[in-house]
């Protein structure tokens, strides 16, 4: 997923979110279909299920780990340098105004 920008992520979250909770509706809503083979699926489906939003809550947990880490990195860096920091942000600044100023 390093690949992915941050709102791709969300999105992607998003939209497993939405298959999951799709998913469980179609399985109650079939549920009172008879027949061994449709128990025996539904129950497979639902093992699935359940991994699934299992897997999907870890990797919420890791991305939110990993960006509050992120985070406490800046603020450390930005501790220890405070000026550096400045400079970076005033050229950040001063390249978008000119960006800007272009169009």
């Amino acid at each position: 997923m390093s690949s992915l920008n941050q709102s791709q992520k969300d999105r992607l979250m998003s939209d497993l979110h939405a298959v999951v909770a799709e998913a469980e509706s179609l399985l109650r809503a079939t549920a009172g279909s008879a027949g061994e083979g449709a128990s025996e699926l539904r129950a497979k489906v639902q093992d699935s299920l359940d991994r699934a939003k299992r897997n999907l809550h870890d990797l919420q947990d890791a991305a939110v780990e990993k960006a509050k880490a992120a985070g406490r990195a800046t603020d450390h860096y930005v501790h220890e340098n405070p000026w550096q920091s400045i400079g970076v942000a005033a050229g950040v600044g001063l390249l978008l105004g000119m960006l800007i100023a272009r169009r």
